[in-house]
């Protein structure tokens, strides 16, 4: 096998998150492509082409780029870098179909009233949560990104508030003490 083989995956973010995936003077793209070993070609458009030399780093590049796309700041983003980091996203058109109002109604429960259902899954879940567009998004350890989906799936499918905290409380207490 070639030793200097390299690899590309492309991808398309929305045209709004290309300035914050490029950063202020090409800052955050920088940061990015030192922190990945990858090579990042972005047009105003929204098309991305990741470059590397390694298939993982690719791999994480490509997430990192994802959730920047998905309204994650790219601090939280590069907490991708970490091995048992990962994120997940729930497309909420997959529940509300082609209802708008049913998208922005669930948009609600998730996000909650001030934020306050969104924080409180991140707090009991040690997650980053973002709602954009039509999806959800959660940056964390593998374990909790499971969690906080199973929470956000419990509230889209209509269940109160309180359940899915005391839920998320249940759980939390079992992984602390088995």
């Amino acid at each position: 096998m070639e030793e200097d083989q390299e690899f590309s995956y492309e991808l398309k973010v929305p045209e709004e998150r290309v300035a914050v995936l490029i950063g202020t003077e090409g800052s955050t793209k920088k940061l990015i492509e030192e922190q990945t070993n990858c090579q990042l070609d972005i047009s105003k458009e929204g098309d991305v082409t990741i470059l590397g030399k390694d298939g993982m780093d690719l791999y994480t590049t490509k997430d990192i780029v994802k959730a920047i796309g998905r309204g994650f700041n790219p601090r939280v983003a590069l907490l991708l870098m970490k091995p048992d980091y990962a994120l997940e996203l729930v497309d909420m058109t997959d529940i509300t179909g082609k209802s708008k109002n049913d998208l922005l109604r669930l948009k609600g429960r998730v996000i909650g009233k001030g934020g306050k259902s969104r924080e409180e899954i991140e707090r009991l879940t040690d997650t980053n949560i973002v709602v954009y567009g039509k999806t959800v998004g959660m940056i964390g350890e593998v374990s909790q990104v499971t969690l906080a989906r199973q929470a956000i799936a419990m509230l889209l499918k209509g269940s109160m508030h309180k359940t899915v905290y005391h839920f998320l409380e249940r759980k939390k207490k079992e992984m602390l003490f088995g």
